[in-house]
């Protein structure tokens, strides 16, 4: 009989997809797992239960999660749901504002922040600007590209077919402006066109060739002219799509109407698009053209000004940008997800972003050597994880990217670039996740538990989720202020001892023991199973664990299974009436029996009880029968 003695010493591959089984000779596999649930992967290898979730407030509903960083004291969580923006400061709110966008609208909002303020577009919606005002308060508003003067200075375009001519009646005053072919509807009302470069604003409408307009700057002549084009963002031709802030310009990527096309203000004047002579501090335009359509989804200000579009992805270039030095360069031809807005994420000077597919997470990277960039798949080896995105953010203090999926699970990506660390692991919790941000060093979750949605925040003192805790001067058996969790089975930790699980009822529940301190939530659970040996290791042969040393770090339970079923493992003794002890070495497990299935892990860890566990390090002693 052969004896193999095999050591895991780290799990940096995370959670690798079944269909690399037959593939023992990669690295991943040897660093890899075949499950790896509710567990966040430290970037030196160990694997741990990951944090459980406090509970913060109820949100209106539906919506989506935004940072918005005053400064590097005030950071403030913003909610945006249904018709309405709820601002929280150290998770208390402390603003609700009413907002334009719809619930349906809310997926294809995008931002950009400033120093204090933060832009919000939508193509069907004006763009909006938060601003926070002296004494705290918060207001809403749209933007304005009107000098003092009166002026407009968003970008124009024609809309209409090249040889559409227009005559203006008079060159000054209330006039009528008649055009070959049809061009208005009604809310050209309010709008402005440029005619002659020359500005006039639509009064009234009369047809669709014909509208009443006045005159803001003497015409040059009523003679028919093919010179004139309307403003940009407008009801009649819609919105930004995307912006951004890039050397001092606001960039503004797309619009309904001209999805293609990237407007950069004036240097230091950011609602300033008007293009003048072409000096190198005026505005710069110019379309996205080539072999495919390029509707733009997104702009990132990084080494370079990063066009993400539906189609590829792209680079502007110019130090300092200028309307004579400007140029744009495709990298890649994979293209980012059409039906919402993903924001990309820089992580280790790479820009992380989903792919059309929304199979991939692509690694958007410069590289000296090339002079271009590379968009490296960052879920090659575990694609069973990444499936249909909608939301994702950084969290540089755990090294987590955490990408939520349409079916309410999230997954986490350990990445740490200088080390080639790049794992996955999926979590669940019972409910749906909506929404991911990260707000300073604290991550929250929006998540949709039964007929209410909360808001969430990663706590490494909570082992459970959607929890509150709660102390008493003496001990007691009656616990309320949990009717966000009414009617769900609760797990329960009472001085720092697991108690029966409770059904919440009016927001309250009866402990079995009293208590001075306490924390209820909703369990989840945890798993690993490795990957089995590799085919060249045992060659169809059967195969036994005789033992299994498990390196352990600040545990309080193991729940393990070696072919027997799930058990309970004593890690220290510790008296019945007392709190588990924390216990960190190595545990050593033996193990019976033979086993025919060379495709199933030789063990199985899985704990649903809220105690914490680590595992950095396993040694398996391995029997194959010859």
């Amino acid at each position: 009989m052969t004896r193999i003695r095999q050591v895991k010493t780290n799990f940096t591959a995370g959670e690798v997809s079944p269909e690399l089984l037959g593939r023992g000779d990669l690295r991943a596999y040897e660093n890899g797992a075949l499950k790896l649930r509710n567990l966040f992967i430290y970037p030196t290898g160990g694997v741990t239960r990951r944090a459980g979730l406090a509970y913060v407030d109820l949100a209106e509903g539906e919506g989506r999660l935004i940072s918005f960083e005053f400064n590097t004291q005030q950071t403030y969580l913003l909610v945006l749901t249904h018709l309405k923006i709820s601002l929280y400061l150290d998770d208390v709110e402390v603003a609700s504002l009413t907002a334009p966008w719809t619930l349906a609208q809310i997926p294809q909002v995008s931002w950009t922040q400033s120093a204090d303020t933060l832009l919000m577009v939508h193509p069907d919606v004006p763009p909006k600007k938060l601003t926070r005002q002296p004494g705290g308060s918060f207001l809403l508003e749209d933007w304005s590209f009107l000098t003092d003067d009166g002026f407009n200075e968003q970008p124009y375009y024609k809309f209409s077919h090249p040889l559409n001519g227009i005559v203006p009646s008079a060159t000054t005053g209330s006039i009528i402006l008649t055009t070959t072919i049809a061009s208005f509807v009604p809310a050209h009302v309010g709008t402005r066109l440029r005619l002659q470069g020359k500005e006039v604003e639509i009064t009234g409408y009369v047809s669709p060739t014909q509208v009443n307009a006045s005159v803001l700057v003497p015409l040059v002549s009523i003679v028919r002219t093919v010179d004139w084009e309307e403003q940009v963002f407008s009801p009649v031709h819609g919105y930004p799509i995307s912006v951004a802030f890039h050397q001092d310009r606001l960039v503004i990527g797309g619009s309904r109407d001209l999805p293609n096309r990237l407007w950069f203000s004036r240097s230091g004047d950011l609602f300033n698009f008007n293009l003048g002579t072409g000096l190198d501090d005026e505005a710069i335009e110019f379309a996205i053209l080539s072999d495919q359509v390029n509707v733009i989804r997104g702009i990132f200000s990084g080494r370079h000004l990063q066009v993400f579009t539906s189609g590829a992805e792209w680079m502007v270039t110019g130090d300092p940008l200028t309307p004579t030095n400007v140029q744009l360069n495709r990298q890649t031809r994979v293209g980012s997800v059409i039906d919402r807005y993903i924001p990309p994420v820089t992580v280790d000077g790479a820009t992380l972003f989903v792919a059309r597919n929304g199979r991939e997470i692509r690694e958007f990277l410069y590289t000296d050597i090339e002079q271009a960039y590379q968009a490296t798949d960052l879920a090659l080896l575990s694609r069973h994880i990444i499936h249909s995105p909608v939301d994702q953010d950084y969290d540089p203090g755990r090294r987590l990217l955490f990408m939520v999926r349409a079916d309410g699970k999230f997954a986490t990506l350990t990445v740490y670039r200088a080390e080639q660390v790049a794992a996955w692991t999926l979590h669940e919790t019972i409910g749906e996740v909506k929404s991911v941000c990260v707000v300073g060093d604290r991550v929250y979750l929006l998540v949709k538990r039964g007929s209410v949605f909360t808001i969430e925040l990663f706590d490494e003192e909570r082992t459970l989720d959607s929890s509150m805790t709660g102390t008493h001067p003496t001990p007691t058996v009656n616990w309320s202020g949990l009717s966000h969790l009414n009617g769900q089975t609760v797990s329960i930790v009472a001085d720092g001892k697991i108690q029966p699980s409770q059904t919440v009822t009016g927001g309250a529940i009866t402990l079995s023991v009293p208590a001075l301190t306490v924390q209820i939530g909703l369990p989840f659970t945890h798993v690993i199973e490795p990957l089995p040996l590799s085919v060249s290791d045992i060659g169809g042969r059967k195969l036994r664990m005789i033992e299994a040393i498990y390196r352990l770090q600040d545990t309080q339970a193991l729940h393990l299974d070696t072919g027997q079923g799930i058990k309970n493992i004593p890690l220290t003794p510790t008296p019945a009436n007392m709190p588990l002890e924390f216990f960190s070495g190595d545990k050593s497990v033996r193990a019976l029996g033979w086993q025919a299935k060379s495709m199933t892990p030789l063990w199985r860890i899985e704990q649903s009880e809220p105690l914490a566990f680590t595992l950095l390090a396993v040694s398996t002693d391995i029997k194959i029968n010859d």
